[in-house]
This record gives C-alpha cells, sequence and structure tokens, in this order.
C-alpha cells in the first residue's frame, strides 16, 4: 500500500528547509500521475530531495523486504544522498553500497534487508552476484545522474543490476544536462520529462580568463592563488597525473593544498575533502570527478587550469560555485598556444592581469587530526567533543569540523594548538578504548 500522506512537512523540518520549491513539488506530481519521469535540473537545485520524497510515497513500513534502489555514478554521491535520507528522519532503514573500502561491512548490513539501498553499478553487481541484495521486492529504481554513469564506462554493470530487477513498477531518472540518448536496456515506458534545465551559468557567476605567458601555466596558476588569497579554490585539471604534478608544484611553492581523484584510496579521498571542507586547506586541486555530487559549500572560486573537454564539463566545474544566492567567480587559464573553446562567449568573459609581486597567502588557521575510530565503534560526533574538551581542554570554538565515517573519523582543530593536543590526548581513551589519534595524511 503506497503512502499518500508523507509527512513531508517534518522531514523538511529535519533537513532545516522551510518549503519545496518549484521543480521539486513538480518531480513530486509528475511521480504521482507516471510509472516512468527522467528528471533535468542544474547542479546544485535540490534534485536529491526531487526523487527521495516520491521514493518514499511509494514504501511501506509494513514491508520487511528491499522497496527502492538508488544507483549513482560515485560513492561520494551515493553518500551524499544516504547523508540527505538519514537527516529527513523517515524511520526506513538506508545502506550504502560502494567500492573502497570493505565488503564485508556492507555484507553485514544487508543482512537484515534495508528498505533502500543506495550504491555506485560495480559494488551493487558484487553483491547481486554474491546473493547479498534481493532483488523481487524492490519496485522502485532510480538512476541518478544516469548519464554521468554512462559516461563513466559503466553501462554493463548497470544493465546487469537492471536486468535483475524483474518486478519494477516505477522508474526515476536524473540529469543535470539534456540530450542524453537513454539505453533500452533501462525499461522507460512512456516515461514523462520534467525540463527545469537553465541552460545558463549561475546568475551570481562571474567569468574570468587570464593568460599565461609560459606554456606551463603551473607558474601562473600559483601567482593567481597568491593573488586570490585564502578564499576556497577548486582547480581542475583533465587528468590524474596533472593533478599530483600541479598539487605537487603548489606544495613546493609554499600553497597549501589536497588533491583527489578516482585513483585514491578511500580513505585519502575522505580525508582531502574532509581538509577541504573544514578550511585546513584552501586549495582543492583535482580532476573532474569533483564536479558533480560532492556535497561541500562556499567555493569561491573555480580555477580552470586545464580546458574543459566539453560544455557539459564546462557547466558543471562552474556549477561547484555560485550555489544557493552566494557569489561566485570561474577563472579560465589560456597558455600562449590555446585558444577559447567555441562554447565560452567571449563577450561574458573579463581578462584579469597579476600583480609583479606574488606574496604567499594567510595559512589556514585549522589543521585536521584522524582519529582512528568510527560510526562502527559506536563513536559519534558527540564523543568526540565531549573527549577534545575534556582531555584536551579545548573550548567549543577551538573544535572545528567534525565528520565520522564507518571505521574513522576526522576533527578540526586549532592549528596553534595541535601539537599541545596531540601531547595531551596520546595516552587517553575514547569511550573506555584507547585509539590511535594522528595528524590526518
Amino acid at each position: 500500500m503506497e503512502q499518500k500522506n508523507m509527512p513531508f512537512k517534518a522531514y523538511l523540518e529535519n533537513l532545516g528547509i522551510d518549503s519545496l520549491n518549484e521543480m521539486q513539488e513538480a518531480s513530486i506530481r509528475a511521480n504521482e500521475e507516471h510509472a516512468d519521469v527522467v528528471l533535468l535540473s542544474d547542479t546544485g537545485s535540490g534534485k536529491t530531495l526531487a526523487f527521495l520524497l516520491p521514493v518514499l510515497q511509494r514504501m511501506d513500513k509494513a514491508k520487511k523486504h528491499t522497496q527502492a534502489l538508488i544507483i549513482t555514478p560515485s560513492r561520494e554521491l551515493a553518500l551524499q544522498i544516504e547523508k540527505v535520507f538519514k537527516t529527513m528522519g523517515t524511520g526506513f532503514k538506508v545502506t550504502c553500497c560502494y567500492g573502497g573500502h570493505l565488503r564485508e561491512t556492507e555484507e553485514n548490513n544487508l543482512k537484515e534487508a534495508p528498505a533502500l539501498i543506495i550504491g555506485t553499478p560495480g559494488r551493487l553487481g558484487d553483491h547481486l552476484r554474491r546473493g547479498n541484495i534481493q532483488p523481487d521486492g524492490i519496485e522502485t529504481l532510480v538512476l541518478d545522474e544516469f548519464d554521468k554513469s554512462l559516461e563513466a564506462g559503466f553501462q554493463e554493470e548497470m544493465e546487469e543490476v537492471i536486468a535483475a530487477m524483474t518486478n519494477l513498477k516505477k522508474r526515476i531518472l536524473t540529469s543535470a544536462t539534456g540530450g542524453e540518448e537513454i539505453p533500452a536496456f533501462i525499461g522507460l515506458q512512456n516515461p514523462l520529462t520534467l525540463d527545469f534545465l537553465s541552460g545558463e551559468a549561475p546568475d551570481m557567476l562571474a567569468i574570468q580568463v587570464l593568460k599565461s605567458e609560459e606554456k606551463d601555466k603551473a607558474e601562473t596558476l600559483f601567482r593567481l592563488i597568491c593573488m586570490l588569497g585564502n578564499r576556497s579554490a577548486i582547480v581542475f585539471c583533465n587528468h590524474r597525473d596533472a593533478v599530483e604534478r600541479t598539487s605537487h608544484i603548489l606544495s613546493e611553492k609554499g600553497i597549501l593544498n589536497v588533491f583527489y581523484h578516482g585513483a585514491l584510496e578511500q580513505r585519502e579521498r575522505d580525508s582531502a575533502l574532509c581538509k577541504f571542507r573544514n578550511g585546513s586547506s584552501n586549495v582543492l586541486v583535482t580532476t573532474d570527478l569533483a564536479s558533480r555530487g560532492l556535497d561541500i559549500a562556499n567555493i569561491r572560486y573555480i580555477i580552470h587550469y586545464h580546458l574543459p573537454a566539453t560544455e557539459d564539463v564546462y557547466t558543471h566545474r562552474n556549477g561547484r560555485t555560485a550555489r544557493m544566492e552566494a557569489s561566485g567567480t570561474a577563472i579560465l587559464l589560456l597558455g600562449p598556444e590555446e585558444k577559447l573553446p567555441s562554447f565560452v562567449n567571449p563577450e561574458e568573459l573579463s581578462e584579469i592581469s597579476l600583480p609583479e609581486k606574488a606574496e604567499l597567502p594567510e595559512k589556514p588557521k585549522w589543521t585536521t587530526l584522524f582519529i582512528a575510530a568510527g560510526k562502527k565503534d559506536k563513536v559519534n560526533k558527540i564523543d568526540i567533543v565531549g573527549f577534545f574538551s575534556n582531555k584536551a581542554h579545548l573550548k567549543k570554538e577551538d573544535i572545528g569540523l567534525i565528520e565520522v565515517k564507518d571505521h574513522f573519523s576526522f576533527v578540526a582543530v586549532r592549528k596553534l594548538q595541535s601539537s599541545r593536543i596531540l601531547h595531551l590526548i596520546q595516552s587517553e581513551k575514547i569511550k573506555n578504548k584507547k585509539v590511535r589519534i594522528e595528524f590526518a595524511r
């Protein structure tokens, strides 16, 4: 039995949201009237809630099997959706499945069937082959950023997972781009398409161009970051090796930064993003993996160190800033032999120049500590705040953002106090257990 009167108001209150936007309301209406819906809407417009609420309308607490499946192109997007779902306070069990951490942890979570499973195509296929997921009761399928999954080469895995869903009654597809061909194996029947794409850069986005005299633009990037000061910036490169090389060059020149790409281990990825989120580093050097799905607020600058290959890539990179009525700036670095891509309107650009003298920006006031305990060890944010308050004598304002993962946690603390903190807590216990605590790598 479908739940027609879900407590949307309570969910929104738990999320700190006053009301749904036009796109979200249209999605709810469309999904009540149509079995298959394709939702096209800009990055950062609230698509997650636009499909979670219709999914919840179809879920029944009396059923003890898995009822809905959400497939995402990346582990970060899967975790972000799981975080939103848990914050809503629905009372339904949810499990996230993705590569990069122990499969056994997920197997334990799947023993008592969750009502909702969120995951990446490869790991979901693995669980299905092992019999850890029972697909017979799954009636609702969501493909979030379905085009990104196809671009990432997951078509074969997606086809395998969807083929196992023999009792689907509803399909919801989302994308932040239009015009993609939807493969037949997804099985859409007369879908309704909701197109809320603006086709424009965010209103609050300024676009600038900076010309480099040298073919190797590393020196120009360094001087640019010096000019921008300690404001948050994402530097986009086109390849993983370029990410690490660029990050290393900036570090050698005295710019504290972190790098992020798909070949890193999960802990390394979590650590890099956490440091960027909590202000331990103001510069993130990354591939286009970070252009979609990451939950990072208040990014001031987007730097296209390598020019984007397509208009979609350009749009998604820029979509990381100027979000939720905040302003932002995208800067394209042009080498002496490079030309603006055809999809960039020269009339939208203003050219900038660099000061003759480069002064290193002020170093961040926060640093990140790694704690070798997490949710599976029954450790939560309150435990961590209590530990550092009592054992390291920290005031509330000396403790920054805390992120608790399954098997480890990160906490931001004032950099000036970090060495003293580690000295004070080296022999202390969290919840009566000795836990390794060190500077996050």
